[in-house]
């Protein structure tokens, strides 16, 4: 049944992370401070980008006051390996530190990844594509539907929906999402395009900084054919009678089609003409 699939749920394990920092230094779960080089990153982490200048900022915080919570990890064979606190073990390494405060959690791998989505998750420090890809893993290892995910993490069912579309995208264009060249709101227009035509959009909104708007109504103007004028029938009529006329009054003319063609030698041949119609 799903409901085995789901085991104890993400909120039984959001309240274990909760309960490890609350209660440091219990006896089931140790906190101790363990080397730097000792630990390795968790293979699971969903977050791939980190902002340079942010980590500086919180290492230059860590030189100065220390570490206010410590990260979470997990004892390995030849070591630990990270849970939760990827941005502090990285700004720790920066400001040189040889040991870091860590809370020992007993975990399994599956519950190492689930660690790492939840925190990255619920700390909002994903990028778009990097959080599509962590909701993505969570429907994957809970077999959850989307409205099923909503009520996990307390989102939107549309949210987590329009999210979980921008994986559709092509590699460039959610590289140049993950890069703020365009916004999430420009990559959910471009979901359903082909490779070229994202990339062609792409490179529209950079260089002639587009708004969603302009970029949705380009876009609807690409996709609607160009209106094909229609060749009006060509039409003959007979003119014999009115040549007849014609010739009585010794007129030249000329048919084409649906036309007569007059010609005039003097302006008393108009004034001619037109008595006829007195």
């Amino acid at each position: 049944m799903k409901s085995q699939k789901l085991g104890r749920g993400l909120d039984a394990l959001l309240g274990e992370m909760d309960e490890a920092y609350e209660n440091e230094g219990t006896q089931r779960d140790v906190v101790l401070e363990i080397p730097l080089k000792d630990i390795r990153p968790n293979p699971f982490q969903p977050r791939k980008s980190f902002d340079d200048e942010l980590l500086h900022e919180l290492s230059e915080s860590i030189k100065n006051d220390g570490l206010l919570q410590p990260i979470v990890v997990t004892e390995d064979i030849d070591g630990y390996v990270l849970i939760a606190g990827e941005r502090r073990f990285r700004a720790s390494k920066l400001a040189k530190l040889k040991e870091i405060r860590a809370i020992v959690l007993n975990s399994d791998e599956q519950k190492m990844r689930q660690f790492a989505l939840i925190e990255n998750i619920q700390r909002e420090e994903l990028n778009a594509v990097e959080l599509a890809q962590a909701y993505g893993e969570l429907i994957k290892l809970h077999d959850y539907t989307h409205e099923e995910l909503s009520g996990v993490i307390h989102k939107s069912r549309t949210h987590i929906t329009n999210t979980l579309r921008l994986l559709q995208l092509s590699v460039k264009t959610q590289k140049a999402l993950v890069e703020k060249k365009i916004s999430a709101g420009h990559a959910k227009v471009l979901v359903g395009l082909d490779e070229k035509d994202q990339q062609l959009m792409v490179n529209s909104i950079i260089g002639q900084k587009l708004s969603v708007r302009e970029l949705e109504l380009l876009i609807k103007n690409k996709k609607e054919p160009t209106p094909v004028m229609k060749k009006e029938a060509k039409v003959t009529y007979n003119f014999n009678s009115v040549n007849e006329k014609f010739d009585e009054y010794g007129l030249k003319y000329k048919n084409s089609g649906n036309k007569i063609t007059l010609e005039f030698s003097s302006q008393a041949e108009i004034e001619e003409f037109l008595k006829h119609f007195k």
